[in-house]
């Protein structure tokens, strides 16, 4: 089933699993990465359905002189079975300012109704209020992630009509046109998942190009976790993505990844706000984390 629609801009938002499909995104590149993936949805706590995994998330670049920049991030994730989510990250500095690797942990208790960013170079606790969404998944017809779409409403459908949102024709011939197609459900990465693929057309002379661009994404959203499990983006100006939930384990992790363990100096306030995105291409490496 394909669907084509005029779009105001390709939004590409997903992972990690992070609020999913958050994480959403801040960077040039198609995937930011926030909370939201690990939910379930913009706006949805998962629950009843626990896990943990490992998210890679790499890209390629190439630059006009041939010059070709990668990058990889890998983050330990988790989510209990009351949608409480922990991504964990392992920092490696430069050797030459002569520090040790430290992990940066990042808690979102839902039950609670608190944030908590655990670095444990200082031994400091960031804590901080966390809004806490309603429950329920991806109900495959509102609030799935990435769609893409520019209707709102996830389904791939828009109508013919001039119609303005934002202030912007959506029958504004030069803007870019955006195919669905719904894909038949497949195992990724070990689990059962729902695909969709996104290809966007911008046409000649939107964006000052003289040929039309083509970019694309191939989302596949596990049917049990409701979280993205792979994503795979390509787009001429910024190269490509990828992101992949391996070694998914649908058990319940322990109860101490979701509090602040003990040694701890919890501070309130500090850095709010989702994790950092990541900058300077489709995945750029992320600021270094306030210590």
């Amino acid at each position: 089933m394909k669907t084509t629609v005029a779009a105001l801009c390709f939004v590409l938002l997903p992972a990690s699993a992070l609020i999913a499909q958050g994480p959403r995104g801040e960077g040039r590149g198609p995937m930011g990465r926030g909370p939201g993936m690990m939910m379930g949805g913009p706006g949805r706590v998962v629950s009843g359905a626990p896990y943990s995994g490992t998210e890679v998330v790499s890209s390629q670049e190439t630059l006009a002189d041939g010059n070709v920049i990668q990058r990889k991030r890998t983050t330990n994730v988790y989510r209990d079975s009351s949608g409480r989510v922990r991504m964990e990250e392992t920092i490696t500095p430069d050797a030459a300012s002569g520090k040790a690797p430290y992990t940066i942990a990042t808690i979102f208790d839902f039950v609670g109704g608190k944030r908590y960013e655990l670095n444990s170079s200082t031994m400091i606790a960031r804590e901080s209020v966390l809004h806490v969404p309603p429950a329920g998944g991806r109900n495959g017809s509102g609030s799935g992630a990435g769609t893409g779409t520019g209707t709102g409403t996830g389904t791939g459908s828009a109508s013919p009509m001039a119609v303005r949102r934002g202030g912007v024709n959506t029958n504004d011939p030069n803007r870019p046109s955006v195919v669905r197609t719904q894909l038949t459900a497949q195992n990724v990465n070990g689990v059962i998942a729902s695909g969709v693929q996104h290809v966007e057309t911008i046409p000649v002379g939107a964006i000052g190009n003289t040929r039309p661009i083509q970019t694309s994404r191939v989302e596949w959203v596990s049917n049990e976790l409701k979280v993205p499990v792979q994503i795979k983006s390509t787009d001429p100006r910024f190269g490509s993505s990828d992101m992949e939930l391996m070694n998914i384990v649908q058990a319940e992790p322990s109860a101490s990844l979701f509090v602040v363990p003990p040694g701890y100096t919890v501070k309130t306030g500090g850095p709010g706000g989702p994790r950092p995105q990541m900058r300077g291409g489709p995945h750029g490496p992320p600021p270094p984390p306030q210590q």
